[in-house]
């Protein structure tokens, strides 16, 4: 286990597992952010229509209700790699957060 320090963070190495996930979780957060600028794009042309006016609102909605899943992307994250950390260093599990 290697520990680093900067600017008053300390980052835990625990491994590649550790890499792995933050990997997923990053590619999940991109994917996501992604399909918001897909319906906020499409909504916008729809926009420019009277008759998909309608459809185009609903995007927004789902573009907007993604930007509610972006945050739990993250948690779900430091969950995941705190989980792992604790199964690897159980001595240390009362340290985590």
């Amino acid at each position: 286990m290697t520990f680093y320090e900067k600017e008053n963070e300390l980052d835990v190495d625990i491994g590649n597992r550790h890499i792995v996930i933050q990997r997923r979780y990053e590619f999940i957060g991109a994917f996501n952010d992604l399909l918001i600028a897909v319906w906020f794009l499409v909504g916008s042309i729809f926009f420019l229509n009277d008759s998909l006016m309608q459809s185009g609102t609903w995007l927004f909605i789902v573009g907007s209700a993604q930007f509610l899943i972006k945050p739990l992307i993250k948690v779900a994250s430091l969950i995941h790699v705190a989980n792992i950390y604790n199964t690897q260093f159980p001595e240390d599990s009362e340290k985590t957060i």
